[in-house]
């Protein structure tokens, strides 16, 4: 239960229900999370530390990059974020989270 509770809280916050269910589509680096939110790096970094102090989400690191994407343990808060995903997909925050995805390589650059 008390697992339960806690993914509730991190989900409680917009900034990081939005992170998730970018995460959910596919792994991503903290710019390229940054540009699709239009969020400051500090603040993408401070949250995703957050997810992975809960133990939500896993790194990779690839060359001079850092990817994160969902535990794929975390089953729950898989099928959560697929609920969220299929009753919120006409969100207009939503959609234009997913539209800015489509320009995740031009964030990559925009990494220092």
């Amino acid at each position: 239960m008390e697992h339960l509770a806690r993914i509730f809280k991190i989900l409680s916050d917009e900034t990081r229900l939005r992170i998730l269910l970018l995460l959910l589509k596919e792994e991503l680096c903290v710019c390229q999370i940054g540009g699709i939110l239009n969020a400051p790096q500090p603040k993408i970094s401070k949250n995703l530390s957050k997810l992975k102090d809960v133990d939500l989400v896993q790194v990779r690191r690839d060359e001079k990059y850092m990817y994160y994407s969902i535990k794929k343990n975390q089953q729950v808060l898989i099928r959560i974020l697929d609920d969220i995903w299929f009753d919120y997909e006409n969100d207009p925050i939503f959609q234009q989270d997913l539209e800015q995805l489509k320009n995740k390589e031009h964030f990559l650059n925009q990494c220092k």
